[in-house]
Parts: structure tokens; C-alpha cells; sequence
């Protein structure tokens, strides 16, 4: 037994102690959340056990389940965005009967749209755009769960982003909440088009939808689309059309047949085979459609052209109701009908821009920065019915007819005649109508009123005012106004329509202050009206989207000069026309035509404005000066060696006229209302002879002194005429036989050039009359003016006549 391994057994002592030891030690208690997994080592202690991935899993599924329920709960549809009411406001030409609307002038839109009701168009319309959109719109409720999963796994793998969205989450998307491009964005916009679906009708949807989403060709919903494709409502849209534009929507201007004629016609094919799976079009009307021919693209530039003047006038006169603003009218869908004519508009733009590309002239041009004004104005109702500006409104955003002020020249001086009709001074009241004259009154007597013509001008003895107006005879207006005062002819002006600041000088009849054209316009339209003042206008109706007129002007008008007084100055001023300076341009319209002349100083300005019953019409031109700032005399071109208001303004003025008695609207031939004969029988001696009641004319100033202008030798006479005259000086014509100066060249000045002499003293100019000859000597090269045309530059402004009292604005002069 020595020899045996095995271990010997414990004592019993021993024994006992061990399992005491052990029952001593309590087992360790499993925790609930085990992890990191103590019983395992390694990579295994930290990897999951599948009872956390089973409960994690569920709690996530209960807790997006009950983010979504409270997402869904608390999401409401909020108010729809504001441009989705924005609508275009259109602006017409006036129509065939008074307030209904002629062609489209132009829009004002901050989107272009016109919201029509989906009940207006025909069914077809709505399916090709689920057709091309969302087959299943008009089945399924607001989302597509299959398109959305499909749509993330696309983006998560990197794939070209897919939008997955249906038609009604886009039209939540573009209705209530513009562009949404992260995936909280996505899932509230599904969570709403699901609500949407529940509380809106699909027509409900797909008609906004249709009104709100963009086109292309700057257009916004299906109205405007249709025109602007089509040209025609998008009620008259046949499923062809329909078509084409629903394949668009995904990229309307990539796939415009303008600009990608192969894709948009593929994308047509495909809106209408999904058309035949939906079973909205048979196989056979599929086969039967023929791809749309759309009209041509031409992008909007509202203010381009002459029609910008008048848009900028809607806009103007329109803002001035305080009834809108400028953001409104670009956004509320108003129907504007102006008073513009178009035909008549046609012909006052074919005829300025005549006058300026030379077909008025024989082919020769104007300076380019001659500007031209045409206005004509609705008598009965103060209307514009047509307005010239200028060229284009976007080179040169300053309108001629509104902007422009300029010296009115001999037309002020109607004013003059009306004050005088209206203190009884009848047309048959005699004055003195030779010259030069003196008065008092006028530059304290030290400056001479000349009448037009060679020398000191035309003298024409004791005349009436109906000669004198004829003739535009300044000496005689000189002294009418005097005797009426100054102050009244301004008043006449200003009751008139003025609305320029007036002097209250006499040299004021001459027409030394300067007026707009239109206000000019206006003041005659009154005298046509039989003295009813109208202040001129070219908003005609405006109306609400809905049809409801919202705006209109008032026409009535107030009396202002009585009818016998009106009658007797436009009596006066049809023989400007029959017998007096606008006789060689007017008359050959063979009608009854009331009108006057006007020069200014310096040919600065020329006007002819005229009217018949129907319609008063002004022409005025300017010369714009060389740096943008004030006005250079009227360079001469073509068959006038100078330009005054009886030369291109009465020109223009009949070429325009003449187009506008063709129109059926002013063909018939109206008279004016018979002379009146104020003031009764002619007075035998002139009341020009009276004593002034004005007070005692201040003490003359000593005279400046000023030298000869040189260079005036080989000068035609105009224009050695217009240096004199820049320089402060009158000139003097002396015609004198010359082998070697050509006739109507200056062969010397009396004073010599360089000679120092008072201003405003007279210095002969002595012009050749060609070489001698026992022939009748020959006419000057350059046309002298007839006894009969209105006063030179010069007269008709007041220069020669000098400028007035105290307090006058000097008259402006300029050398050639």
C-alpha cells in the first residue's frame, strides 16, 4: 500500500469547513440590462444580444408611430402662399363703344396669370396633366408609398435625385409651401397632401394646381400657358394641345418645342399613351392627334417701343387714385381700357417717325436730337387719344408730350385774345399793326416789338384782331396785352389747362414761358369744347378681376369761358388756316380747322396746334442740346432754311391729320359754332392808343455793350440772322448786287465785324442778290419766308421785343 498515489481524503474536520465556505458565498444576482455580456469574452461581451435587437426594433417602430401620429395630428395646411392669387393686370386700347377693351397695349405682372375656374375647361385638360403627372390621382389619397420608397432607395444609392412625389404633393408643395428639398420637408409635405385629400375635392386640386404651376414662357397656370402657346384660351384647347403643355411641367423651358422640338414631342407621345392606359383617350383618337403647331416666343418688354410712354402714363395716372400700388396693380388682375385709340395712335407714331427718317422731307433728316411731340385730346371727354413720347421708352425714358417743357412761342397768344373777348374787345376792335413799336410797358419802353420780316418787320397799318391773329402780328398782341394786362392772359392759360408756372410780364403773349405739349393740347381741347375745361386723361375704365368696374374718371368737365367768347376765338383762329401762316400746310385738308402757329426764341421750339370739333391735336418740336441739358436752336434740313411752326410742325401736324379724317370715327365734317361778334360793332380808332392804367415804367438801364459776332461773311442770311440775334442784336437786311458772293450769302456786316455797339442795336447785314445780269435778277438760293409766315425767330418769343418788366424770366438766346 506504500506505493499508491492516490491522495489521502480530507479529515472530517477539514471536509466541514469547505462546504461551510461555499454555503458562505451567495450566487450574483442577473441584471435586467446586460451590457456590455459579462458571461462572454472578447468581440462577443459587446455585440447584442437578440432580445436587445428585437426590443429596440419594436420601440422604434411604436415610437416613429407615434411621432407620425403626433406630426399627424398637429400639421394643419397653412394659408395658401400669396403669389399663387397673383394675376396679371392687362391695359387695352380703347374699343369700338366707350369702355369695352380693343387689343392688349401691354400687362403689368409680377407673374403672369389669369385664374380661370377648372369647371370651364374641358375634362381632357385635367387628365393629360395626371395623365403626365400622377395616373393615379384622381384614385389615390394624396401620397404614393411604393414612389416615395422607390424614390429614397434612388437618392440613398446616389442615383439622379427622383422626387417621387404625386400630384397633390406637389401642388402642396407649390401651393402651400414653396420648394421642399430635405426629407422633414418631404414627409410634412406627404402628411399634408394626405389631409388635403380628405378636406379638398380632386377638382379643388387640379384646378388650383392647374392656376398655380409655371409653364414656361413666363407664364403661370394654364390660361396664361394656352396663350402664350396657343394664342387662344385654354378653354378652346384641343387634347393635342392639352397634351403638349402637361408633357412640359417637369421642365417647361428645356422642353419648350421652341426650344427642343424632339424632346417635347416625345414627352407628348407619352402623356398621350398614358392618356390610352388610363382609358381617357381610345387607340384610336391616340392615333389621330397630330403634334400642336405653337406660336412664336417673343419675350415681354413692357416699356419697349413708343407704347412705353403711355404704359408709364396708366401707371402714373393710376397710382395718383390712391386706390392701389405699384406692387398691386402688377399683381391684382385689373382690366385697364385706355382712352388710346390704336389706329390713331398708328398714325401718330407712322407720322413722327416720318418726319424723322426723312419722308416728310424728300429724303433729308433732322438732327438726331430733335425731339418730336404729338398729343391729341378728346374734346367731349378730355380722353388722350393718341400721344407720340418719343421712339422708345427704354432708350429714353423722358416723354416728350409730358416731361418736356418748352417755350410756347406764338400759340399763347388765343390766350391773350380770349382775355381781351372776355373785357368785350371784339374781334373787330382796330389796333396798330406796324413795325417796330415802343410801349411803355414792355422793357420800360427801351426794346422795339417787331412784327415778322426783313429789317424791323412787316408793317400792316391799323388791323383787326382777326388780321392780326391771322398773321400773327406781334406788335398788335403786344399792345391787346397790355391793355387786358398780363396777369389775365396768364389766368386765361391757367383756366385753360396750363399748368406750368405763368409770368404775369407782357412779353408773357409772345410765349416766353415754357408748358408741356400736353398741357398745351389740353388748353385747346378746351377752347373746342366751347370753353368746358376737361384736364386730359388716359385711363377710361378700370376693372376688378371680377369684372366690377372699380375706377373710372370724372368727364363732365367745368365751364370756364363763355361760348360767345370760345366762338369768337376760334373763328379767329380757322383764318390762321385759311388765310394766314398755317394756310400753306392746313388748308389742303379741306375742312373747317381752328389752329396758331409758334416760334421761340431762337427757333428753340415750333409748334402748330390745331382742332376741329372732335379733337385737338398739337405738334411741338425741340432740339435736345449736345450734353443732355437744356435746348439748342432747331437745326434746318430740307426745304427750310429755318424751322418755325408754319415749316414741319404744320407739316407733320397735316400728314397725321390728314390719316386720322380717313378714320370713319372723325371723316364727318363738323363746323364750328358761328362768330359770335362780342363787344358788337368795330371801334373806329385802335384802344391800343389809350392811356396805360398801368403805373409809370421804371427808368431804362444804360444799354450793354456788345461786339458784332465775326464770321458772318459767306452766311446764308438765316443764319447770320440767328448769330446776331444769339448775340443780343437785330439784324438788318440789305440785298446788294455781287459777281462773287452767291445770292442770299452775307457779303459784309454794317457795323463791320468785331465793332463794339450797345446791345440790341441793329447791324445790316447786306446779302448778295447774285451777280448783276440785264435779266430780272434771280431768287435767292435760300426760300425767303412769305408776308403771311408767323415771326421769325425772335418775334415769336419776345427777342427784339425785349423780355419784360422786373420780375420777367429772361428769354433764353443761343448762337447757331
Amino acid at each position: 500500500m506504500a506505493g499508491s498515489t492516490r491522495r489521502a481524503a480530507p479529515t472530517r474536520a477539514r471536509r466541514g469547513t469547505r462546504r461551510a465556505s461555499t454555503r458562505a458565498t451567495p450566487p450574483e444576482k442577473r441584471k435586467f440590462w446586460n451590457y456590455p455580456r459579462r458571461e462572454h469574452r472578447g468581440v462577443r461581451r459587446w455585440l447584442p444580444s437578440w432580445r436587445v435587437v428585437l426590443g429596440t426594433f419594436i420601440g422604434g417602430i411604436f415610437l416613429l408611430l407615434g411621432a407620425g401620429a403626433a406630426a399627424f395630428a398637429f400639421i394643419n395646411p397653412p394659408d395658401a402662399l400669396a403669389e399663387v392669387q397673383f394675376q396679371t393686370t392687362t391695359v387695352y386700347f380703347a374699343g369700338a363703344e366707350p369702355g369695352q377693351p380693343g387689343e392688349v397695349m401691354g400687362t403689368f405682372a409680377k407673374q403672369k396669370r389669369e385664374i380661370v375656374e377648372y369647371s370651364t375647361l374641358p375634362e381632357y385638360v385635367g387628365q393629360a396633366v395626371a395623365a403626365g403627372e400622377d395616373k393615379t390621382f384622381f384614385t389615390n389619397r394624396g401620397v404614393s408609398i411604393t414612389g416615395m420608397a422607390r424614390a429614397f432607395i434612388n437618392n440613398v444609392q446616389g442615383k439622379p435625385t427622383q422626387g417621387g412625389s404625386t400630384l397633390t404633393q406637389q401642388y402642396v408643395e407649390r401651393y402651400y409651401q414653396n420648394t421642399t428639398k430635405d426629407y422633414w420637408g418631404k414627409a410634412k409635405e406627404a402628411i399634408l397632401a394626405v389631409k388635403l385629400s380628405q378636406s379638398e375635392s380632386k377638382e379643388q386640386i387640379m384646378g388650383r394646381y392647374l392656376n398655380t404651376i409655371y409653364f414656361g414662357r413666363d407664364s403661370y397656370g394654364i390660361e396664361a400657358a394656352s396663350k402664350s402657346y396657343f394664342g387662344k384660351p385654354a378653354a378652346e384647347m384641343s387634347v393635342s394641345e392639352a397634351a403638349l403643355l402637361a408633357a412640359l411641367i417637369p421642365s417647361p423651358n428645356n422642353w419648350d418645342p421652341a426650344v427642343s422640338p424632339e424632346k417635347s414631342q416625345q414627352r407628348w407621345g407619352i402623356v398621350l399613351d398614358s392618356m390610352v392606359d388610363s382609358g381617357w383617350l381610345s387607340a384610336s383618337d391616340r392615333a389621330a392627334q397630330v403634334f400642336p403647331t405653337t406660336i412664336e416666343y417673343v419675350k415681354s418688354e413692357t416699356y419697349r417701343g413708343p407704347n412705353g410712354y403711355l404704359l408709364e402714363m396708366v401707371e402714373n395716372e393710376l397710382l395718383a387714385t390712391n386706390l392701389w400700388t405699384s406692387g398691386e396693380l402688377r399683381t391684382k388682375g385689373l382690366k385697364i381700357v385706355t382712352t388710346i385709340d390704336q389706329s390713331v395712335q398708328q398714325a401718330a407714331v407712322e407720322s413722327a417717325e416720318g418726319l424723322r427718317s426723312g419722308a416728310l422731307s424728300d429724303g433729308a433728316v433732322p438732327n438726331e436730337r430733335l425731339r418730336v411731340s404729338v398729343v391729341s385730346v378728346d374734346p367731349a371727354t378730355g380722353g388722350i387719344v393718341a400721344l407720340y413720347g418719343g421712339p422708345d421708352y427704354l432708350a429714353d425714358q423722358k416723354n416728350t408730350a409730358t416731361f418736356d417743357k418748352v417755350q410756347a412761342g406764338s400759340t399763347f397768344k388765343p390766350f391773350a385774345l380770349v382775355a381781351g373777348l372776355q373785357e368785350g374787345i371784339g374781334l373787330s376792335t382796330r389796333f396798330d399793326g406796324n413795325s417796330p413799336q415802343r410801349f411803355p410797358e414792355w422793357e420800360g419802353g427801351t426794346k422795339d416789338v417787331r412784327n415778322f420780316g426783313r429789317g424791323n418787320g412787316q408793317s400792316f397799318g391799323q388791323i383787326d384782331l382777326v388780321k392780326a391773329t391771322a398773321d400773327s402780328v406781334n406788335t398788335v398782341y403786344a399792345a391787346l396785352n397790355i391793355k387786358v394786362g398780363p396777369e389775365n392772359t396768364a389766368r386765361v392759360a391757367t383756366e385753360a389747362g396750363i399748368t406750368t408756372p405763368l409770368t404775369s410780364v407782357p412779353s408773357n403773349v409772345l410765349g416766353s414761358d415754357l408748358v408741356h405739349p400736353l398741357d398745351m393740347t389740353g388748353a385747346y381741347a378746351t377752347f373746342a369744347a366751347q370753353g368746358v375745361q376737361r384736364t386730359p386723361h388716359i385711363l377710361q375704365v378700370v376693372e376688378n378681376n371680377d369684372g366690377t368696374v372699380a375706377w373710372q374718371p370724372d368727364t363732365a368737365g367745368r365751364p370756364v369761358f363763355a361760348a360767345d367768347v370760345m366762338a369768337d376765338a376760334t373763328y379767329a383762329m380757322t383764318q390762321v388756316v385759311e388765310q394766314g401762316s398755317g394756310k400753306a400746310q392746313i388748308a389742303r385738308l379741306g375742312r373747317p380747322i381752328a389752329g396758331k402757329t409758334g416760334t421761340s426764341t431762337d427757333n428753340k421750339s415750333a409748334w402748330f396746334i390745331g382742332y376741329v370739333p372732335q379733337l385737338a391735336t398739337a405738334v411741338a418740336l425741340s432740339q435736345q442740346a449736345q450734353d443732355g441739358r437744356g435746348l439748342d436752336s432747331i437745326e434746318a434740313w430740307g426745304d427750310y432754311s429755318q424751322i418755325t411752326g408754319s415749316s414741319y410742325p404744320a407739316v407733320l401736324w397735316a400728314d397725321y391729320m390728314g390719316k386720322v379724317f380717313a378714320n370713319p370715327r372723325f371723316a364727318q365734317v363738323e363746323n364750328f359754332p358761328p362768330r359770335a361778334n362780342v363787344g358788337g360793332r368795330p371801334t373806329p380808332t385802335a384802344t391800343a392808343t389809350e392811356e396805360p392804367t398801368e403805373a409809370p415804367p421804371e427808368e431804362p438801364e444804360e444799354p450793354a455793350q456788345v461786339q458784332v459776332p465775326g464770321g458772318l461773311v459767306g452766311r446764308t442770311e438765316a443764319d447770320a440772322t440767328g448769330v446776331l440775334q444769339g448775340a443780343g442784336l437785330v439784324a438788318s437786311v440789305r440785298s446788294e448786287q455781287s459777281a462773287s458772293v452767291p445770292a442770299g450769302r452775307v457779303i459784309r456786316a454794317e457795323p463791320g465785324e468785331g465793332s463794339t455797339v450797345d446791345s440790341g442795336a441793329t447791324v445790316t447785314l447786306v446779302v448778295s442778290s447774285g451777280a448783276p445780269s440785264p435779266s430780272p435778277t434771280p431768287a435767292p438760293t435760300q426760300p425767303t419766308p412769305a408776308p403771311t409766315e408767323e415771326p421769325p425767330p425772335g418775334d415769336g418769343g419776345g427777342a427784339g421785343g425785349g423780355g419784360g418788366q422786373a420780375g420777367a424770366v429772361p428769354l433764353p438766346t443761343q448762337r447757331p
